[in-house]
């Protein structure tokens, strides 16, 4: 506040109202290798037949990883998450489950264009291999209406930005709602980025919405 405000104002607050929360957690390293061993060991398996990336593309697994035995540990990892995060929005006692789960592979110069995860309640990544020029996600503003009017601002803060880059590294999970709009730049480093990502959703719903799109 200006010195102008301050002499008639009492007392000032600001409040938050509709907040947009993104969990961000980091595996211990003995966790983090041993998932990512078993990872890396799966993906070799599925890509055995697939060419090699060129620049600038990307690859997708199925969406089902998450029934595969080895990647248990990852699963309970991210279902013991999503646990806590509905405590804490206080949601519940609810019955949730995993509706898909696949891995992305982007090679050097490939991208992934915003999107967001419908019929879905939580979304979610965890990152395998990453590195400096392939070690963001961004995350876009929800609301549609701060896009009417765009004044030009003098600094970009966390009050006036329609953009957040979260940097993350090897054995970073991410839980975010699944209506939150999100994308990758392009991969800068040399090698491939490689991330597994997951929806989460409650198991009453599953039985009567659409099936989710990914």
């Amino acid at each position: 506040m200006s010195k102008e405000t301050d002499s008639w104002i009492q007392a000032t607050d600001v409040i938050p109202m509709f907040p947009t929360l993104v969990w961000k957690v980091s595996f211990k390293p003995e966790l983090r290798d041993a998932i990512d061993e078993k990872v890396m060991a799966t993906l070799q398996r599925l890509r055995r037949d697939v060419p090699i990336l060129e620049p600038g593309q990307g690859w997708q697994s199925e969406q089902t990883l998450h029934e595969r035995e080895e990647l248990q540990d990852l699963v309970s990892c991210v279902a013991n998450l999503a646990k806590s995060i509905l405590r804490f929005l206080r949601i519940g006692p609810e019955a949730f489950e995993i509706t898909g789960c696949w891995a992305t592979v982007l090679a050097k110069g490939a991208t992934h264009k915003v999107h967001s995860h419908p019929n879905n309640f939580l979304s979610g990544v965890y990152y395998v291999r990453t590195q400096p020029g392939s070690d963001t996600i961004n995350f876009h503003d929800p609301r549609s209406q701060p896009r009417v009017i765009r004044p030009p601002v003098v600094e970009l803060t966390a009050e006036n930005t329609d953009q957040v880059v979260v940097r993350v590294t090897n054995g970073t999970l991410l839980i975010f709602p699944s209506y939150l709009e999100h994308s990758v730049d392009t991969n800068m480093s040399a090698g491939e980025r490689v991330s597994i990502s997951f929806n989460i959703m409650f198991t009453s719903f599953t039985e009567q919405l659409s099936k989710p799109l990914w």
